[in-house]
């Protein structure tokens, strides 16, 4: 070895002096004959996936010209497992027709329309409240066991109604409590004094509490089903016996509370707004109470009980448009709460004006 030449060791490579840098050798890749296969027209190629000409060269004539690469794409998308590409939706600025609302129920068609789905009972319901007010009106001068009959056939219609208002239909066993209720009440009432009416309401009730409470241990319903069905019970029962308040009132009492709430009722069915029908309404019930007690001998202060009793049959006709009404809520509920509610005014004002 000479002195002039570097000494070598193992895994030395010379550096180059002037900073030239070396391209990394590497190894000779096989030739793939398939990448660079010419293109030939004479062999047709599946639509679709024949490869692309990379000079450009138009096919010759009789042949099918290679798809394009937007419509490969459309092709690829109707391929099985290809992913669909959601197309885009053009909107339009004219507003959706309105879906037919003729089929559904009134309270419902309200609520589709925007509008309160509270609908009062209307004029028919109206009509019969005061034929049944006209009957309590001509039986209540009449003996006691007259003006009964007229009693038993509106706590029937409560019981029936209020039942029915509260969505439990058929419910035969609560309801036929509720009107046994009040057939109970009217029995006592008749047996009794009229001043011991309240003592006997009070004693009915507490009695009917516990059998609804025995009626209510029965039912194998949920627990939110079983609360429903005893305030019903309960509520439906406690209205059944204030409806038998009418035995207890005066006589004259009935005459002109009956007068003033099938006047009430009436004008407030007229097709009139909201607030001036209530103030109608009103106005009718203390007129149709003068009226009355012109007869009777209350005189101007049958105008208070009149009053009275035409507010109270508005309070019942608005708990029967609340919430889902049908019509038969309206033909029973709307019926016979205007009256039920007015009997404890009737009883009340009746023995203090008297």
């Amino acid at each position: 070895m000479s002195d002039n030449q570097p000494q070598q060791y193992p895994g030395y490579q010379p550096q180059d002096p002037y900073g030239h840098q070396q391209a990394p050798q590497q190894a000779p890749q096989p030739y793939d004959h398939a990448a660079h296969q010419q293109y030939d027209p004479s062999v047709q190629q599946p639509y679709g996936y024949g490869p692309a000409d990379p000079y450009g060269t138009p096919p010759p004539a009789g042949t099918a010209p290679l798809p394009t690469q937007h419509h490969q794409a459309g092709v690829a998308s109707q391929e099985p497992g290809a992913r669909q590409h959601p197309q885009p939706v053009t909107r339009s600025d004219a507003p959706p027709a309105p879906a037919s609302t003729a089929h559904l129920a009134p309270n419902q068609r309200a609520r589709a329309e925007g509008r309160s789905p509270i609908i009062a009972p209307g004029m028919q319901p109206a009509v019969l409240t005061a034929v049944l007010a006209v009957l309590l009106a001509l039986t209540a001068p009449l003996a006691r066991p007259a003006l009964f009959v007229p009693v038993a056939v509106l706590q029937a219609v409560t019981a029936a109604g209020w039942f029915r208002l509260n969505g439990m239909w058929p419910a035969r066993q609560g309801i036929a409590l509720a009107f046994l209720a009040g057939l109970t009440t009217d029995v006592a009432l008749l047996a009794t004094d009229r001043a011991d009416a309240p003592l006997v309401g009070i004693g009915t009730l507490g009695v009917w509490c516990l059998l609804v409470l025995v009626l209510q241990l029965r039912n194998r319903s949920s627990a939110d089903e079983r609360m429903y069905a005893l305030t019903a019970g309960l509520a439906s029962s406690a209205l059944a016996v204030l409806a038998a308040g009418h035995l207890a009132a005066a006589p004259h009492a009935v005459t002109v509370g009956a007068a003033a709430v099938a006047v009430a009722t009436l004008a407030r069915a007229l097709p009139l707004p909201s607030v001036a029908s209530v103030a109608v309404a009103l106005l009718a019930g203390a007129g149709a109470g003068i009226g009355a007690g012109q007869l009777t001998g209350y005189g101007a202060s049958g105008a208070l009980l009149g009053l009275a009793a035409g507010g109270c049959a508005l309070i019942g006709l608005r708990v029967a448009s609340y919430d889902y009404p049908s019509r038969f809520v309206h033909m029973t509920a709307g019926v016979a709460l205007p009256l039920a509610l007015a009997a404890p005014a009737v009883y009340v004002l009746g023995r203090t004006l008297g």
